[in-house]
């Protein structure tokens, strides 16, 4: 098990030691320093190989100035999570990197069986979760999402045991609107929602996580009409109402690139619809992580995005536009084979626009 969790030296002195990336590449928010280019761990079959190359990824990531590390306890049936405490592990034993240098998030609430364990999906989950009173009759909605708090509890435990971690940095609630809305009224998901905000306040209060928040696909994306649309403002009251001031909702996750570019361009937050998403989550003081940055390689096909500022390959054009994005922390790329994983750690050295070079950007690409 390794101990601790990221904190604003150990980031700020990882920040300091990379010399190949480029100076603006680390972003800080809530006190630590965090890379501009974060790594997924989605995609991938459930098989040793597939662990191996994520645990590699994972390593050479952080050994090339990465520290910002996204997982979930269903991405690969449990298998991502572990390989990615694997490489923890084995960075922390070698003296590459220290735990605190190093920001890790989760995700919980779909549920999963366990890739490790030969049953079949449901039998799986009829032994480790039905059977032993965990998940009762009608908690699972038909999305195959659960949010009691029961299941979160013992969910966390997985993971905490998954990654060799006492501590996680950030737990999501994962895609509760998309998984939950389509079987409860919005009244019944805010009150859930609260119940779950309550029991991360108390993980909090013992040690186990450090922050919350709610990684997404649609709810804050959508007109506010749309039936799984959610208000970031009145999330934020939830967590402030449950937690205080201090309270530990932190952080959001939605898919966000040049294609599925709502967040900077839909204004359907605040009253009056006055703010876009990422707009609302500076003026809230949440910060913003983007899930895919290259559009699941759609973005990689020829002349999609034009070139700019010598970046002659798609992907770092793709990844250079959401990194530079105001209120975007870093944009979670998935990389395993060596030579995606080098060919994404090539963009650390390029300067993370302005502000003004990013609108200059965005007039060029929408003319």
């Amino acid at each position: 098990m390794v101990s601790g969790f990221a904190t604003p030296e150990g980031t700020a002195n990882f920040a300091k030691r990379q010399s190949k990336v480029a100076k603006n590449h680390f972003k800080n928010f809530s006190g630590l320093s965090l890379s501009s280019v974060g790594i997924g761990t989605y995609l991938g079959n459930p098989d040793d190989a597939t662990d191996k190359m994520v645990k590699d990824a994972v390593k050479a990531s952080v050994n090339s100035g990465i520290n910002v590390i996204d997982t979930a306890i269903n991405y690969r049936a449990q298998k991502a999570e572990r390989s990615v405490g694997k490489a923890i592990s084995e960075l922390v034993e070698s003296g590459d990197a220290k735990r605190e240098e190093v920001f890790i998030s989760t995700k919980n609430g779909y549920v999963t069986n366990d890739g490790d364990v030969n049953e079949e999906f449901w039998v799986n989950i009829q032994n480790t979760l039905v059977k032993p009173g965990i998940i009762k009759s009608g908690d699972i909605s038909s999305g195959y999402h659960c949010m009691t708090v029961p299941y979160l509890q013992d969910q966390l435990g997985r993971s905490m045991k998954n990654l060799g971690l006492d501590c996680i940095d950030l737990m999501y609630l994962h895609n509760a609107a998309e998984g939950q809305l389509q079987d409860v009224s919005k009244e019944e998901f805010a009150k859930n929602l609260k119940d779950v905000f309550e029991f991360y306040e108390s993980q909090r209060k013992n040690g186990s996580i450090r922050h919350y928040g709610m990684a997404t696909w649609e709810c804050f994306r959508v007109p506010g009409n749309h039936p799984q649309y959610l208000s970031v403002f009145e999330i934020a009251k939830i967590a402030k109402d449950v937690g205080g001031q201090d309270n530990g909702f932190r952080f959001i996750q939605l898919p966000y690139n040049m294609y599925l570019d709502q967040a900077l361009t839909l204004k359907n937050q605040g009253d009056a619809n006055q703010y876009t998403i990422l707009e609302s989550c500076i003026n809230l003081g949440i910060g913003v992580f983007a899930s895919v940055p290259l559009m699941q390689a759609k973005l990689l096909a020829p002349n999609v995005l034009p070139e700019f500022g010598n970046l002659s390959k798609p992907s770092h054009r793709a990844m250079q536009c959401v990194r530079s994005t105001p209120g975007i922390i870093s944009p979670l790329v998935g990389q395993k084979t060596p030579a995606h994983v080098q060919e994404n750690l090539d963009l650390l050295s390029t300067p993370v626009l302005s502000q003004t070079e990013f609108s200059e950007l965005i007039n060029k690409l929408s003319s």
